[in-house]
């Protein structure tokens, strides 16, 4: 059943899921940051060993190579006690021109490696919870290809919030592609029982799988149905002999575009206009629509022809059978009918000229 924008939760934009899977482990990043550090300190070193004759030291006057390290240590931290200074031109060119552009560059490293691996992870936990605890009823995409993304351009047509949509992929180009649509993002595997844990699954008013293998969507529809049994899951699946396969593993509904394409296929051979009405239903961007909903109470009682809202009833289900409008169940709705209905898409008309 589709709901008001006003329904659905509210997430500000400027907090977006989003998780950065490193190329590198974290100790292996840590390393290579401050092994870059320590070998611009050994430069300074050696250019400060090389020039020390340019070096006083207002202690003993000597300067050794220990005296070398110190006085680099204190020179790259900016610290500086004074008592050993560069005293000639040509030491003091060098501070100016080499030295001081490799204490920049160290401390751009020093205080980047605290940011990113302290300041900015501790951010990213703290909006990833607050996140967390606000998510419910809400849409998880699992699968950011070409059938996800067209889903999510479909929904926000629709009038769904995209705050209210999370997207999970592995891919570091849809997860950004999906952040630019405005949803809220998780990069990593939709598989995963974490993965799926950190997006609040069980509180998902339901859950679209398009994994672009159907090995790989039907694993995730199990996974899902393990961790959230009574969220709707709508899959993608492009073998038909797979189609039970996912329906068994927890699907609700199952979506075969080939399938699809050919039933457009198979009505355009039997009229012009038949093919484009099964599109026209499909997209939002039809002068029609197709609408899931329960039946209202003043509906109660009457027949699917006779729909509070004006919409053209086709089917409806009772206790999870469907009957067609031309059978007798149809003929008297009853509390927990679900009605599939057509309806008018108001906005669509009001762009074409005499809709």
């Amino acid at each position: 059943m589709s709901r008001k924008p006003s329904d659905r939760l509210k997430l500000p934009h400027q907090f977006q899921l989003l998780k950065r899977a490193s190329k590198w482990p974290i100790w292996a990043d840590v390393i290579t940051r401050l092994s870059v550090a320590f070998a611009l300190i050994g430069i300074v070193v050696l250019v400060h060993w090389i020039d020390r004759a340019g070096l006083k030291d207002s202690h003993d006057g000597h300067i050794s190579f220990l005296d070398v390290v110190y006085f680099t240590m204190i020179s790259v931290t900016t610290t500086g006690f004074g008592d050993i200074a560069p005293v000639s031109d040509r030491s003091r060119l060098i501070e100016a021109v080499i030295v001081t552009p490799i204490r920049i560059m160290v401390l751009f490293i020093f205080v980047g490696t605290a940011y990113n691996f302290v300041i900015k992870r501790t951010w990213e936990k703290w909006r990833m919870a607050r996140i967390q605890a606000k998510l419910t009823n809400h849409i998880v995409v699992l699968g950011y290809g070409t059938s996800g993304a067209e889903a999510v351009r479909e929904l926000i047509a629709r009038g769904t919030d995209p705050s209210c949509i999370v997207v999970i992929d592995q891919a570091r180009n849809r997860i950004n592609a999906a952040e630019a649509a405005g949803c809220n993002v998780l990069e990593g595997d939709a598989s995963n029982d974490d993965t799926l844990v950190d997006v609040r699954i069980g509180e998902a008013q339901s859950v679209l799988v398009s994994a672009g293998r159907d090995d790989a969507s039907i694993l995730i529809v199990l996974t899902v149905r393990h961790l959230a049994p009574h969220v709707p899951i709508s899959v993608v699946i492009r073998a038909q002999d797979n189609e039970l396969l996912a329906r068994q593993a927890g699907a609700n509904n199952v979506i075969n575009p080939v399938s699809f394409t050919g039933l457009l296929l198979a009505g355009s051979a039997q009229g012009e206009h038949v093919a484009d009405y099964m599109a026209d239903l499909a997209s939002v961007g039809g002068r029609v629509q197709l609408r899931e909903r329960t039946v209202s109470g003043e509906e109660v009682g009457n027949s699917i022809d006779r729909l509070a809202g004006g919409g053209r009833g086709l089917r409806i289900y009772r206790a999870g059978k469907p009957y067609g409008f031309w059978e007798p169940e149809a003929q008297r709705l009853e509390h927990g009918d679900m009605i599939v209905e057509v309806v008018r898409c108001e906005e669509c008309e009001a762009s074409v000229p005499g809709g």
